[in-house]
């Protein structure tokens, strides 16, 4: 739409922009593909559905044409929009990952990463230039991010190898004066670019290609604020795309957490799908009742998503929001995100509360969807078959989760593993399970212990909110800093009080001695409070009700 568009500055960025809204009739569904067997090596199967499982949904009640699994209106559907059924080239490392928040980027330390199996080393040179590489040293294969940066030089700390932002190796202490650095003692590097805050990684040889790096048109515009957070979550990253475009399920999982989500305003959605590319989809969705879609959703290759909303005030000035997630897959069963909400209206709860709190209520959400996310993800791992078979998708709830297996049924041939609505491929390597802090978590976790550690105080627990979130925000680890400091020194002086008043003589002295080491036990309380908000789980209690 040109009036969006006209508020973009010139940028070498390819936008991501509204369409023009559609008819509220119409509704696309895909047409339906032959099931894709994964290559030879795999153990995977496809199996049909069995007619038990058909009498199952027959027996479920619901009318047939609240499904998305009609094979005739899918056709209909597609062929009204031209679309033609295949599958789409695609390569996985030729795409931009969000690696990390600019901000949360250490000064001072190397910091592992990872992207599908890839392990990769994030920091910032003598420079401040960004660098990456692939995680692993040369000479005997150690973690280099679990070296340190010595002169803006990258360092194993295994041996002492030290590499130069480009990855070549310039030291290594074991050689003799007069022996040259052999030539393959270099790293693999990888191309970084740092836009609108994000810090984005090319994952392929090929030369990276700008116009794939995408631009979000509202996080340009004048006056646009907002929070950023990120997280690592522990599973799978298209569970996690999943459930943030699944917009049915915030009144019943997130009932109460703010004044928002309720559940008693569970209902049925309207959803209009207007583009379906190779590259991803987008539409409209509001809720049925009010006949209309205002919310415009899109989600682009590999990992992006956008849910984006347009109010027009009543001097007919526009105001945009925007909630963007940029979802990094980092290995079979985990995931990282980056959240990022904004608007071009002042909100005063950014200047109320501050970063840390809104950050804690968003590790609160996750968590309150962790356990049935984390159960999905192994029954998809056991299970071993397509999600047609297993999902029992709506039409007034599921649509975007139905357009993303069938975008992955386009383009999973491309990646390491995927899941889609007809087709499945498995991980060809299980997963690696690393039991010891490395790095920048090792660090941080011995210099400030979390709670929830099974086993050792230190030891990483994805789990916990403190490794989930606290040790990637410098923020949030910054107050729980101060926190802790204010709390020891509140005790110490409530002590020093309490002290004092057994000494003084005046009963009046004693009074005002006592009352203040109340206070700062109260103080010291309250610090300790606020630290477990940032540090503890949420847990869920069953009520009825």
């Amino acid at each position: 739409m040109t009036l969006l568009n006209q508020f973009l500055p010139p940028s070498p960025h390819t936008p991501l922009s509204f369409p023009p809204k559609p008819n509220p009739s119409s509704f696309f569904f895909p047409t339906p593909r032959p099931i894709r067997f994964p290559a030879a090596s795999s153990v995977t199967t496809v199996r049909t559905p069995s007619p038990s499982s058909v009498r199952v949904r027959a027996a479920s009640g619901l009318k047939e044409t609240a499904l998305i699994d009609r094979d005739e209106e899918e056709e209909e559907a597609a062929q009204e929009i031209g679309e033609t059924r295949h599958e789409a080239e695609y390569d996985w490392t030729e795409e931009w990952y969000p690696l990390y928040l600019t901000k949360d980027v250490p000064d001072d330390a190397p910091l592992g990463l990872r992207v599908f199996d890839k392990n990769l080393v994030l920091y910032r040179d003598g420079g401040d230039i960004l660098r990456c590489h692939e995680d692993r040293c040369p000479h005997r294969l150690a973690k280099l991010s679990e070296g340190q940066l010595v002169d803006g030089r990258l360092e194993c700390l295994y041996h002492g190898w030290q590499f130069e932002g480009e990855g070549k190796c310039v030291k290594i202490p074991q050689l003799p004066s007069d022996a040259k650095i052999p030539r393959p003692a270099c790293l693999r590097t990888y191309e970084v670019r740092d836009s609108q805050g994000v810090v984005w990684v090319w994952m392929s040889k090929a030369p990276p290609k700008p116009e794939k790096l995408p631009w979000f048109e509202n996080f340009a515009r004048p006056g646009f604020n907002g929070t950023s957070s990120i997280h690592e979550l522990p599973y799978d990253h298209s569970i996690l795309l999943e459930n943030l475009m699944d917009p049915a399920h915030i009144p019943i999982s997130h009932d109460r957490t703010d004044w928002t989500a309720k559940r008693e305003d569970a209902q049925p959605l309207s959803f209009q799908v207007t583009e379906r590319t190779d590259r991803g989809f987008a539409g409209w969705w509001g809720r049925e009742k009010d006949g209309s879609t205002p919310n415009f959703l899109r989600f682009g290759a590999p990992c992006v998503l956008q849910n984006n909303r347009e109010i027009v005030g009543e001097n007919g000035e526009k105001h945009y929001f925007t909630g963007l997630f940029l979802c990094r897959p980092t290995g079979q069963g985990k995931s990282m995100l980056i959240v990022r909400f904004g608007s071009t209206m002042s909100s005063p709860l950014l200047k109320i509360f501050p970063q840390w709190y809104l950050h804690q209520n968003s590790s609160k959400v996750f968590e309150q969807d962790m356990g049935f996310l984390s159960s999905q993800n192994e029954v998809l791992m056991t299970a071993k078959v397509p999600t047609k078979e297993l999902y029992l998708n709506l039409k007034s709830s599921d649509t975007w989760v139905a357009e993303y297996r069938k975008w992955m049924d386009r383009v999973g041939h491309g990646m390491p593993y995927h899941f889609g609505h007809k087709t499945i491929s498995l991980p060809e390597l299980p997963a690696v399970v690393e039991h010891a802090p490395a790095g920048l978590v090792a660090g941080i976790s011995a210099s400030f212990p979390a709670k929830g550690g099974i086993g050792a105080m230190h030891a990483p627990n994805p789990a916990n909110r403190y490794f989930r979130h606290v040790i990637h925000c410098k923020g949030c680890r910054e107050a729980v800093k101060a926190l802790e400091a204010w709390k020891d020194r509140l005790l110490a002086m409530a002590a020093a009080l309490t002290a004092l008043a057994i000494l003084a003589y005046s009963q009046q002295w004693k009074a005002i001695l006592l009352a203040s080491a109340a206070a700062s036990l109260g103080g010291s309380h309250a610090c300790s409070t606020l630290v477990a908000m940032n540090t503890t789980n949420f847990i869920r209690t069953h009520r009825r009700l």
